[in-house]
């Protein structure tokens, strides 16, 4: 099978990377990609946001399979415009794809399929704001209604800060603050079957102990030591399985990758937010878990055959990534540096520890960073412990001027906090 994945990301070079490694693949491609990807994947440029462009070069290339990355590229259609070229496409239609487009979409097919979920409001006027932010209280939770780069949300106690950020939206998400520790949990499906994947935890703030701005994500790890055995289960009964069967039941079913953001409240798991793909960087370390081969999942999917593949193998290892993201991110992230210590870390610490790049470039024989987070540095090892230590190991290699990163990813964890 040739493969074409369409994205530049970490969570591109995880995909590719996996895919790299299946017998199946026989062939595989990435558009645009980035200087890592570039190591495993054959580059071509295109638009990810043109539909046409994707299919168009999805049929030259004679790919079996097309797996849209990013959420802005699913949100504008493009895989649906895949589709319509007769060409298996992991990833949902524009329509489905709403499920993190719009939060307000998401709460009304939550609503409808009995889904637990924080109590909102939704907001387009300065009054409905004031209203809603006095009915709550603080910390008060605001997000942005659209797609935000996984920025548009602000949790604070400072209500002139809600009130700013929630102004500076066309439309805005409203809700109660969720008590409890964060979960990730991804789910493949083909709009029937729901294949759950393994559960991670990301830290989204930009400092170690959870200080600082919101960002994309600074790390990831799994498995979650302290979650209940049953939680997987749980979120398969209450949210991922009714999710699909609503949205299936309103003539726009959603087949790719669905995510589902979880507090583990005192009340019980309530949903933060879906989202219509895989999530960077907890993608880094559930596929460093995953033993079954990639391709053939994600055909199934892609091809409503899902029922038919095996339950999914995962190794014993516990995976962390840590994110190294340049000066200045989230706010206006420099870019241009030289990245040096990459061929260090394969020569000294593969395969337990690897780099899979995010925002980078080649500028002749140099790499050089080319976004706000740079390099996802994965590893894995026999429990969270060593996994952390090889890790920390590798990042300790990479030269960055002004980068930054968190020293404390999986810290509590692998401590059993």
């Amino acid at each position: 099978m040739k493969v074409l994945v369409i994205g530049g990301g970490a969570r591109e070079h995880a995909l590719c990377r996996s895919l790299s490694l299946d017998p199946d693949v026989s062939a595989l491609y990435c558009a645009p990609g980035n200087a890592g990807i570039a190591e495993v994947a054959e580059l071509y440029p295109v638009d990810a946001l043109d539909g046409a462009a994707v299919a168009a070069l999805a049929t030259e290339l004679g790919a079996g399979l097309v797996v849209v990355g990013p959420e802005a590229p699913l949100v504008a259609g493009v895989a649906d415009a895949v589709r319509a070229a007769g060409i298996p496409v992991f990833g949902p239609s524009a329509e489905a794809a709403l499920l993190e487009g719009s939060k307000a979409f998401a709460k009304d097919v939550m609503a409808s399929a009995g889904v637990p979920t924080a109590r909102s409001y939704v907001c387009t006027t300065p009054e409905e704001v004031d209203e809603a932010l006095d009915a709550f209280g603080a910390p008060y939770v605001v997000k942005d209604d659209g797609l935000a780069a996984g920025k548009g949300v602000v949790v604070t106690a400072d209500l002139a800060a809600a009130r700013a950020h929630a102004l500076a939206c066309d439309r805005v998400v409203i809700e109660e603050f969720l008590d409890g520790p964060e979960v990730s949990l991804f789910a493949i499906t083909d709009g029937v079957t729901v294949l759950p994947l393994q559960p991670a935890q990301d830290f989204k703030r930009a400092l170690d102990g959870d200080e600082g701005p919101n960002t994309g994500g600074m790390g990831a790890y799994s498995p979650l030591p302290w979650a209940d055995p049953k939680l997987v289960d749980e979120v398969m009964a209450s949210v991922l399985q009714p999710t699909v069967d609503e949205l299936r039941r309103r003539g726009t079913p959603f087949s790719g990758l669905l995510y589902a953001g979880l507090a583990i409240t005192s009340r019980g798991v309530r949903v933060i937010e879906f989202n219509a793909r895989f999530g960077d960087p907890e993608t880094q370390v559930v596929l460093a878990r995953l033993r079954t081969p990639l391709a053939s999942v994600l055909l199934g999917a892609a091809t409503g055959t899902l029922h038919t593949e095996p339950p999914l193998n995962w190794r014993e290892d516990a995976a962390v990534t840590v994110v190294i993201a340049s000066h200045n991110y989230p706010e206006t992230p420099r870019t241009g540096d030289p990245i040096v210590g990459l061929a260090e870390v394969a020569a000294e610490d593969a395969p337990e520890a690897y780099v899979l790049h995010a925002g980078t470039r080649r500028e002749g024989d140099a790499v050089v960073s080319a976004g706000g987070r740079v390099l996802s540095v994965t590893a894995t090892g026999s429990d969270l412990a060593q996994a952390r230590e090889r890790a920390y190991k590798a990042v300790g290699r990479i030269r960055l001027d002004g980068s930054q990163h968190r020293t404390d990813i999986a810290a509590k964890a692998a401590e059993g906090r």
